[in-house]
């Protein structure tokens, strides 16, 4: 039973790690209401002037994006200034890899449920078999860190060497079509959000993941320091309890 226990609390806690990665995407893209990063990062890359757009209508078009992944639009077309003439900004290639796009993005909100779901059970499992539950949980999030914590650190390191390596590869992993490769000269989206901009989005995924990650870590080995020290302390009480001399008289 106490195998099973530590075996219960380490996949909870793997499965807490993951939905912190999911949600991590999901703040990064959607956490400032009037999608800062992504005005800045235009300014950055001057992808209005690329496109020959006002600042206005990119921000329009970005909305627009970002309402369409999240299924608030059902079709990826806006009619806009761009290039010097009235036209779609979206080409239906755009079209074809946004809804395989917007497939991955929305399983990954329902993968992110599932996790939390499949965690919170297996907690709720660990509080009625065991009675030091909260440090069983802890130990198991330790473990479950060591365990992510390190492919994390070589996945980051692997990014900050070479993104480019990194990104084709998520692509041919996780779609079975050439649609993500566009023609930067001609095609509207990729000029948006050029490859720089990935880069820097992954970046701040990672930042938010490793807050979630390290405050968690953080927060159980506080607790699991506290518990040493309050064991400790009741097992020096005991020792130091004087004993009761028996009179012979």
């Amino acid at each position: 039973m106490k195998l099973l226990s530590k075996s219960v609390a380490a996949g909870s806690m793997v499965l807490v790690i993951f939905a912190m990665l999911l949600t991590s995407f999901q703040i990064a893209m959607y956490g400032d209401g009037g999608y800062g990063f992504f005005k800045k990062e235009y300014r950055k890359y001057q992808v209005a002037d690329q496109l020959d757009m006002r600042e206005e209508d990119l921000e329009k078009v970005t909305v627009y994006m970002m309402d369409y992944l999240i299924g608030k639009e059902e079709k990826l077309s806006i009619e806009t200034t761009v290039d010097g003439k009235r036209q779609d900004f979206f080409n239906d290639q755009d079209r074809l890899h946004m809804e395989d796009v917007q497939r991955l993005f929305l399983g990954g909100l329902r993968l992110q449920n599932i996790c939390l779901i499949l965690a919170l059970l297996g907690c709720l499992w660990i509080r009625f078999q065991e009675r030091e539950w909260k440090r069983r949980i802890a130990v198991g999030y330790r473990n479950a860190a060591w365990l992510l914590g390190g492919a994390a650190i070589i996945l980051a390191v692997w990014c900050a060497v070479d993104f480019s390596q990194v990104f084709v590869i998520f692509h041919k992993l996780f779609f079975r079509n050439d649609l993500w490769l566009f023609d930067p000269e001609t095609d509207y989206m990729i000029q948006m959000l050029p490859e720089g901009f990935f880069f820097d989005m992954v970046k701040r995924i990672g930042g938010i993941f490793f807050l979630f990650f390290g405050g968690i870590y953080l927060a159980a080995w506080l607790y699991r320091r506290k518990e040493g020290k309050n064991l400790a302390k009741s097992a020096g009480g005991a020792a130091e309890k004087p004993q009761k001399v028996r009179s012979n008289k």
